[in-house]
């Protein structure tokens, strides 16, 4: 079940003053399409990255609660932040700024592997349709239908911890944190939330499964 969640004093599509491509932008995301077993619900935005900002809560659901928590400690969540500057910014190459962030659990033997950090990073390059670590969307391919993107940068770190004393939890766990950034090259994004939900599923280690629209994701 996909919910709204609170605005939190973030900024929402449609308000007064707001630019176009960053209104459009938005409701773009809104119109997204993700699997029904992964809840996702718009979350505060950082307030000081850029001029304008939305960001949405991903998290692969659980049989034990409804809930799409907003600041997430569970086995498979993600952030995907747009950040928006009307007079464009050197370093992204552009206007639209996405930043993505994912963190799952994962196990020991996974976790040991040398060739994890290349293999998670591939998942969201060939997600993205950038295996090269460029521009993406071969000609002929619609902005609708893959996204259009430059300046793809990022790091995929794993983790491993042990617990002590009273700490709820397992003895020993094990993370795998991915955090990628990237410019679109159109305010149509909707196929980057649809490919950030499809690399979660992945990480999580999900089965294919249908799509379900975000009809609700509403402030």
């Amino acid at each position: 079940m996909i919910r709204s969640g609170p605005s939190d004093g973030g900024v929402t599509a449609g308000r007064a003053g707001d630019p176009a491509d960053f209104a459009f932008a938005v409701a773009s995301l809104q119109s997204a399409k993700v699997r029904p077993d992964i809840e996702v619900s718009p979350i505060r935005p950082p307030q000081r990255l850029a001029p304008f900002s939305y960001a949405v809560g991903a998290e692969v659901s659980s049989a034990e609660s409804d809930d799409v928590p907003t600041d997430s400690s569970g086995s498979a969540f993600g952030r995907l932040i747009l950040l928006y500057d009307p007079e464009g910014h050197d370093a992204w190459s552009g206007t639209i700024r996405l930043v993505a962030y994912i963190q799952v659990d994962v196990e020991a033997d996974l976790a040991g592997d040398p060739m994890l950090p290349e293999v998670a990073w591939s998942w969201l390059t060939d997600a993205l349709g950038v295996p090269d670590g460029e521009n993406s969307t071969p000609p002929g391919v619609s902005a609708a239908d893959r996204p259009t993107l430059t300046a793809l940068g990022g790091t995929v770190t794993s983790t491993s911890s042990v617990r002590y004393g009273d700490i709820a939890g397992p003895p020993r766990a094990h993370q795998l944190e991915l955090r990628a950034s990237w410019t679109a090259l159109d305010p149509t994004l909707r196929p980057h939330l649809e490919v950030f939900c499809e690399v979660l599923a992945t990480a999580a280690g999900l089965p294919p499964s249908g799509i379900t629209a975000l009809t609700s994701l509403r402030q």
